[in-house]
């Protein structure tokens, strides 16, 4: 591999890249609003996705640089760019101030509520970066909301109504997600945990367990309350979106075994990526509202 092989590589990883599956939230409001063949809105929600790719990726550096120290005594984020010394702290500032800038100003361009919206989910990530990320449940909390706001600026982007079934449900799955990540982290770092992220040694494995099984029961109960609630049939004119339901019950119970069995939630993006059967859900839920909501 050449040297701009490797510094493209080194670029991907610090701006976490496959994190951006993430954004995708931004594009369910076209979906779920029979916008998607709207050539001019598709458009737009694009590049209400670009700003949060480039917003996201400006939040995680600013998290890498302020928890750099800690991060270079996890066995994992050790090898991140910034804690492994691979990128120099003031080269990784300025990058991220470019990458503000850049979201703000395509945020702009999309439209000023957007933007507003946008800013919303930075203030939060940021706040939890500086402030919150030890405080517990909040800590949680926090992050899911990044999820929602995501979901509620795509619809803003457009000019859309998001139901808000869908609203809560994307907040439960968050939190799902938000406490399995807490989760492995302690199962992970064991008697270390605390050393680095103070608040693990509030949780417990136990108290955790219980919390995502609320939270994945609250999604599984909220989702089909959406497919089946009468506002969202009359307006996708259909009734058989409720026919996704299997890959959501999947889904959700193919995370929990690997949370349980393999160890894994560390991280929604890569878990997604890593594992074929919970990414061909997800792929084939796609597809199936789709079908169901167009065809």
């Amino acid at each position: 591999m050449g040297e701009l092989g490797r510094k493209l590589i080194l670029i991907g990883r610090t701006l976490r890249v496959y994190q951006w599956t993430k954004n995708l939230l931004v594009l369910a409001a076209l979906i779920f609003s029979q916008e998607f063949l709207d050539l001019d809105k598709v458009l737009i929600n694009l590049a209400a996705l670009l700003a949060f790719c480039l917003a996201s990726s400006a939040t995680y550096i600013i998290n890498d640089i302020v928890d750099i120290e800690k991060d270079r005594a996890h066995p994992k984020k050790r090898r991140r760019p910034i804690a492994s010394g691979a990128v120099d702290v003031p080269v990784a500032a300025v990058l991220a101030a470019v990458l503000l800038a850049g979201a703000g100003l395509v945020g702009w361009l999309v439209r000023p509520p957007f933007l507003a919206a946008m800013l919303t989910y930075v203030a939060l990530t940021l706040s939890y970066s500086f402030w919150l990320k030890n405080v517990l449940l909040i800590d949680v909390l926090l992050l899911a909301m990044g999820f929602v706001v995501r979901a509620i600026a795509g619809a803003i982007a457009i000019e859309v109504t998001f139901s808000n079934w869908l609203v809560v449900c994307t907040l439960f799955l968050a939190l799902f997600l938000g406490l399995s990540k807490r989760r492995h982290e302690l199962a992970l770092l064991e008697d270390n945990a605390a050393e680095h992220r103070e608040v693990l040694h509030q949780y417990s494995i136990q108290f955790l367990d219980q919390l995502i099984l609320m939270m994945a029961g609250a999604a599984l109960i909220t989702y089909t309350i959406y497919t089946c609630s009468p506002e969202v049939i009359e307006r996708l004119h259909t009734q058989n979106l409720y026919l996704t339901l299997p890959f959501v019950v999947y889904g959700l119970a193919r995370y929990l075994y690997l949370v349980h069995h393999k160890t894994g939630g560390g991280d929604p993006s890569s878990t997604l990526l890593s594992d074929w059967p919970l990414g061909v859900t997800v792929l084939g839920w796609g597809i199936a509202c789709v079908l169901i909501i167009y065809v």
